[in-house]
């Protein structure tokens, strides 16, 4: 198989532009073949048990399986992180919230919700003097998040803790953050295929008739467990962030602003506690 009849084994589930970057990127990660490489023809040199690796790739691929699933890595933030169908795929936008709170400064922070790690190990190596702690209730989602610390020697404690059920603290922390379960189920017909059969429900969806409901949560822990001038940040579904400001403010948090993302789409929101 050349790289051409490769990408174009995906051309039913990705676009051309983004069929071809899902190949290019197996082929780098897994052979070491570099776009050079690639282009030169080398794809066709690979040895028998390569290609019988290669073969078994595409297969999944094919099925609309996720490429970092297949490979079992995901570049976020200048890093890889090992990633599985226990944890939500990193995504682009999740590493501006990661950028947004660097440039802010770090303390004793808080992510709630962690999955794979990649809030709390991303802000735990780059903010100077940061003691990270991070929370999830699913043992899967923790086991590789702790693999991931250890692997870039980050240092985070990891909780077992359940959003819904967080016992309350007393200015213990001065950065709280969660990307947390924001999808209504009515969504899901809009959403894409490899998502919906791959991605953990719970990491994505909240009831219809409580959008809210992880938000509400943690703003209620948050009002007595952020230190005076402590920040909250939150990842938010856009059509929602009215409500969620609206809220914050009823709760007594100031300077609450709505933050776009490079796509121009509300996606995180900032709160402080006075």
């Amino acid at each position: 198989m050349n790289y051409e009849q490769l990408y174009q084994r995906l051309s039913n589930i990705y676009d051309a532009g983004e069929a071809k970057a899902i190949v290019r990127w197996v082929l780098d990660v897994r052979f070491g073949l570099s776009t050079a490489d690639i282009y030169c023809g080398k794809v066709t040199q690979l040895s028998p048990n390569d290609q019988a690796e290669l073969e078994k790739i595409m297969q999944r691929l094919e099925k609309a399986e996720p490429v970092q699933y297949v490979l079992g890595v995901a570049d976020f933030c200048g890093r890889q992180f090992h990633v599985a169908p226990g944890v939500l795929i990193p995504r682009p936008e999740t590493a501006e919230l990661c950028q947004l709170i660097e440039r802010d400064g770090g303390g004793d922070i808080l992510d709630i919700g962690t999955g794979s790690g990649c809030i709390a190990i991303t802000l735990a190596l780059d903010i100077a003097d940061s003691r990270v702690t991070a929370w999830d209730i699913s043992d899967d989602a923790l086991k590789i998040a702790k693999g991931n610390a250890d692997k870039l020697d980050s240092n985070v404690v990891f909780e077992h803790r359940d959003a819904l059920a967080i016992e309350p603290d007393a200015e213990r922390w001065d950065v709280i953050v969660s990307n947390p379960p924001y999808i209504c189920r009515k969504e899901a017909d809009e959403m894409e295929e490899n998502v919906l059969r791959y991605e953990p429900d719970t990491a994505l969806f909240v009831p219809d008739d409580d959008p809210l409901l992880f938000y509400r949560h943690i703003m209620h822990y948050a009002q007595t467990a952020l230190r005076m001038g402590g920040r909250l940040y939150f990842e938010i579904n856009p059509i929602y962030a009215g409500s969620i400001v609206d809220k914050l403010g009823d709760l007594g948090f100031t300077d609450v602003s709505k933050i776009d993302d490079q796509y121009g789409k509300t996606r995180f929101i900032k709160a402080c506690k006075k």
